[in-house]
């Protein structure tokens, strides 16, 4: 069973309808206990940091996280807003993240004649993997996912680049420390590209 956290903000129903898909149950939930006896967790987020920094807090949610990804080593998700909650901060907002990787969020920011992109990164995008983990295997190089988002997370550590995508200049677009992982795009709306990845999640060992 994978427990997927409803704190106010986030693509449930997809996550949940994508995992449906390939077979496996899941729960949505921001009840303590449930998450507290969780075996796997996904972190979702579609919004502001600090809005969702506040209902983590608020809930109580994020001690009870700290406690299932820090102290037991459960295996977690972060999608999109998810993976940037994971960092220590977000130019975004004034309120720490949950810091379990040493990193940070940041706009993007574009000069040159990268100057001409939008912003928000929008559509589909390749990702590069800067690891071999498992969580990203079985990904051929035709392998596209779809990114909606204005920041985007920077690692201090290169050890916890999982990926990299290019859009104005190379970004990290999924992290890794041990049993956290994190995606800026949504597997959720990838098609099979993100279908194979999430059965990669759920088989993942960290």
């Amino acid at each position: 069973m994978i427990t997927i956290v409803n704190y106010g903000l986030g693509n449930l129903g997809s996550i949940r309808n994508m995992l449906l898909r390939i077979g496996v149950e899941s729960v949505i939930t921001d009840d303590l206990e449930t998450i507290r006896g969780a075996e796997r967790l996904i972190l979702p987020g579609v919004g502001a940091f600090d809005n969702a920094m506040a209902n983590l807090n608020r809930l109580g949610i994020a001690q009870v996280l700290n406690e299932r990804v820090l102290e037991r080593r459960v295996p977690i998700l972060g999608i999109c807003l998810g993976m940037q909650l994971m960092s220590r901060r977000s130019e975004e907002g004034s309120l720490p993240g949950l810091g379990w990787v040493d990193a940070e969020t940041v706009r993007f920011r574009f000069e040159g004649e990268a100057a001409r992109l939008k912003i928000p990164h929008m559509g589909w995008n390749r990702i590069e993997r800067a690891r071999q983990d498992g969580i990203l295997g079985n990904q051929d190089e035709e392998s596209r996912f779809y990114f909606v988002h204005s920041y985007h997370v920077r690692c201090n550590e290169e050890q916890n680049v999982l990926a990299t995508t290019d859009y104005g200049f190379r970004f990290h677009s999924a992290l890794i420390r041990d049993n956290v992982v994190g995606m800026q795009f949504h597997p959720e709306k990838s098609h099979r590209f993100g279908m194979q990845l999430m059965k990669n999640f759920i088989g993942w060992c960290p």
